[in-house]
């Protein structure tokens, strides 16, 4: 059972934000990355980027330019605090900021894992990734890149993705950023979908993800995207990469100055390519294993780096992205859930807004687990029912459940559990509560059998989300018409 009516609200978390840094140590970050916009700065591998900076007043030196921070401060207040982003199916549209949280599937691996079989990833995965993005209420987006399809052209499968996420779901979904020309395919399809250009500037229908190339570097390509969307008022998550210890210094003040400094200077940027677009404070913090140099997720560290970044995000009054099932698990094992849990907890006690990432990772990003997405969808089921404040009223506490069961009985068979019992408690996706014998008499299967079980009767009672057949004949025709002048 969903815990989460199909097409029902989205999930807004009312629970307290949990806040780790006092006021001297907000201050103390504050102090940091206004020194090092000022003094180290920022490269953006754009002329446009450049020039725009450079005539706004700010000092430009080679591909670096240094900020002034109240500059900074100021562009970042033209950014909206809260904004909408349309679905196809406008039950599905979601709000970005506040209380509202939206949850998207894995983005960018290469690699996928079915069971025992480690391989790469093709066309065929991304569309059943999307299917099952699309079959469970508790997402509310396949997400973009949920894997990278090898048996596609390289320069045109952007257009089968994108044609993917449009018609087997009618969730938001996210633009592609490899390139320039990938992102103006992606809204030239989503205006072709939402009717016009003027739709989707009017109200944003696409999330896209700017990485910056930690530390303090913005590449031309990921830049070459953002003037695109943020041209287009389509909102961009500026997210520095950082994992302490290679992309930061290893610790989790300076990896936090270091990620305020690029995200703001990301945000800054979007703002002069169009005042008051859309923006999303981005957060991708981990650290290596100071051994081996391996990534690691679902480590401690960046449990309270994500706390922080909330409370960050907060103090500029931005919404943010960051949080997500992350596990440097090469399997869906205990340390998979575990290490994804430790990544999702400090998500809704934090209340980020946009988290990617939300089904499916396995092994640091590289692989996405169909095995997996079963068990991080139970994990955010689970701790969406537990951010649900509880209500108290008279009914709820059940004087007339005691005057019927009186002392020493039981109230399995009481009235008020006969009224509830279907709805009462969160009823488990994957999770086993038989006895042993039962277990045992049912395969004895583990969690990971049980997932694998779940995610394949889920594709093939796989219903696509209807749509205009003109709009889908339109759109088949834009990507045969691209892919033959891409070259492909």
């Amino acid at each position: 059972m969903d815990n989460r009516p199909a097409g029902g609200p989205m999930f807004r978390n009312r629970m307290p934000r949990y806040e780790v840094l006092s006021e001297d140590a907000m201050a103390a970050l504050d102090k940091g990355w206004r020194r090092l916009v000022t003094e180290i700065g920022v490269e953006f591998l754009d002329p446009r980027a450049l020039d725009l900076f450079r005539d706004a007043g700010q000092r430009v030196e080679d591909n670096t330019v240094f900020l002034d921070p109240d500059f900074v401060l100021a562009q970042v207040a033209k950014a909206p605090s809260e904004f909408d982003v349309q679905a196809r199916n406008p039950e599905h549209s979601i709000h970005i900021g506040g209380d509202a949280m939206a949850f998207g599937a894995v983005y960018g691996p290469p690699f996928v894992r079915e069971g025992e079989v480690r391989r790469d990833a093709t066309m065929e995965d991304f569309r059943s990734f999307t299917k099952l993005a699309q079959s469970f209420p508790a997402l509310d987006s396949a997400g973009g890149v949920i894997c990278e399809p090898s048996d596609t052209p390289l320069d045109s499968r952007h257009l089968d993705m994108t044609y993917a996420l449009q018609t087997l779901t009618d969730k938001v979904y996210m633009g592609n950023v490899v390139s320039g020309i990938n992102a103006a395919d992606t809204l030239a399809m989503t205006s072709i979908l939402f009717g016009s250009r003027e739709a989707i500037e009017e109200t944003p229908a696409t999330i896209s993800l700017i990485n910056c190339n930690s530390p303090l570097r913005w590449d031309d390509r990921m830049l070459e995207a953002q003037f695109e969307y943020s041209a287009a008022g389509q909102p961009v998550v500026l997210t520095p990469f950082i994992l302490m210890g290679a992309m930061s210094p290893v610790t989790i003040p300076a990896a936090l100055v270091q990620q305020i400094t690029e995200a703001l200077s990301g945000i800054a940027l979007s703002q002069l390519i169009r005042p008051g677009t859309p923006v999303i404070f981005g957060s991708f913090l981990s650290n290596i294993d100071m051994q081996s140099g391996s990534p690691t997720f679902g480590t401690p560290e960046s449990g309270l780096g994500l706390l922080c970044t909330g409370q960050i995000a907060r103090h500029f009054g931005l919404p943010f992205r960051t949080g997500g099932g992350l596990t440097s698990s090469q399997v869906a094992d205990a340390q998979a859930g575990y290490e994804a849990l430790m990544t999702m907890m400090p998500t809704f006690l934090a209340g980020a807004n946009w988290v990617m990432h939300s089904a499916g990772w396995l092994e640091g990003g590289l692989v996405a687990g169909y095995e997996k997405f079963i068990v991080d969808v139970e994990l955010l089921q689970m701790l969406q029912v537990e951010f649900t404040p509880l209500e108290i009223d008279e009914d709820s506490l059940a004087f007339g459940a005691h005057a019927e069961v009186g002392h020493g009985g039981h109230f399995l068979g009481a009235m008020h559990t006969m009224e509830r019992f279907r709805t009462c408690f969160y009823r488990p996706l994957l999770s086993s509560s038989e006895n042993y014998e039962r277990w045992m008499r049912n395969g004895g299967k583990d969690a990971a059998d049980r997932a694998g079980e779940i995610y394949k009767k889920r594709l093939e009672e796989y219903e696509p989300p209807p749509l205009d057949d003109a709009v889908r004949a339109e759109l088949e025709e834009y990507v045969i018409r691209r892919r033959k002048e891409l070259g492909d």
